[in-house]
């Protein structure tokens, strides 16, 4: 089977407006039904290629729409990627792993079924940090346009308190890619048949699950940055080792994503050191600003991918 790893979300709990919203037809709207490809090596810092495929076959797999497009090479009876266009791992660490919508699968490349609209993104990485990425911010607006394995799922802005121009920013982008969003105060209960997007600063979100599994560095989330300090103030950057290299202070945002298997679809953070930090954010929270990257930290009006490169 393809090496693989697990997805999920850790959110706090969101029931009665889950079911509301179904209610109200609140959800993505429909997508192209092409599906895309991205290869890339590094997290995303190393483009290999892309291809599109207009029309998805009713029984296309991940590996079939790769083997379409792509020279690969396999091994384990054609269920492990081995090399994409020559490109092949150099270690029991470094191999390929692939996302669906910016979710690492839960089964393998030849297993997992391709719907209409789908972003495959194949990336060839160093996991020794990191043995799960559950998810990842860089093929924004999925999944919140095509949703996960074929089925579409409601909308959540859980704001935080005092900075609700900030939860009206992401919403504006959100909206703008043909998602209708619903926002609720943080903390208020939903089910787990939606996407969550958490907009607060960091001190605010410590008691989420998929937050702790961040403030526990990348082994435990995927993501390669964690907020340190009593509130939150200092966000520490690491490299593909796993390795504090860079510590930003100020009005300093972070953009990301989470969760844990057991709870479902994963948890996306436009979080912040403050409410400043915040809105810095929710204003890279675009399409172009998070394209290909895992996570982003953002520091005044530059974005900053994580990790960062080995060395930095």
């Amino acid at each position: 089977m393809q090496r693989v790893r697990v997805f999920g979300i850790g959110v706090v709990a969101l029931a009665a407006a889950s079911v509301l919203l179904a209610g109200c037809g609140i959800g993505a709207v429909p997508g192209t039904r092409s599906a895309s490809v991205l290869v890339t090596a590094n997290f995303g810092s190393t483009i290999y290629g892309t291809a599109v495929q207009e029309h998805v076959p009713g029984s296309e797999t991940v590996m079939a729409l790769l083997e379409r497009h792509f020279n690969i090479t396999t091994r384990h009876g054609g269920d492990i990627v081995k090399s994409i266009n020559g490109h092949s791992g150099s270690s029991a660490h470094r191999a390929w792993f692939f996302f669906v919508n910016g979710i690492e699968a839960p089964k393998g490349a030849a297993t997992t079924d391709v719907y209409a609209g789908d972003h495959i993104w194949w990336d060839l990485q160093d996991s020794s940090a990191a043995a799960s990425v559950p998810a990842v911010v860089g093929s924004y607006p999925e999944p919140f346009t095509n949703g996960i394995g074929g089925k579409e799922f409601p909308t959540l802005l859980d704001c935080g308190t005092g900075v609700q121009a900030a939860c009206n920013t992401v919403g504006k982008s959100l909206n703008a890619n043909g998602v209708k969003t619903a926002d609720q105060l943080l903390g208020v209960a939903s089910g787990a048949q939606s996407l969550a997007v958490v907009v607060a600063p960091w001190s605010q979100v410590t008691q989420v699950i998929a937050a702790q599994l961040i403030a526990g560095g990348p082994r435990q989330s995927g993501v390669y940055a964690q907020f340190v300090g009593s509130r939150g103030q200092v966000l520490e950057l690491d490299n593909v080792n796993g390795q504090v290299v860079r510590t930003l202070r100020g009005n300093i945002g972070l953009i990301a994503a989470t969760g844990q298997p057991s709870n479902g679809q994963p948890t996306w953070f436009v979080t912040g050191s403050d409410k400043a930090g915040v809105m810095a954010a929710a204003r890279a929270f675009t399409v172009s600003k998070l394209r290909d990257h895992f996570a982003v930290a953002v520091s005044g009006t530059k974005v900053i991918p994580v990790p960062l490169a080995a060395g930095v």
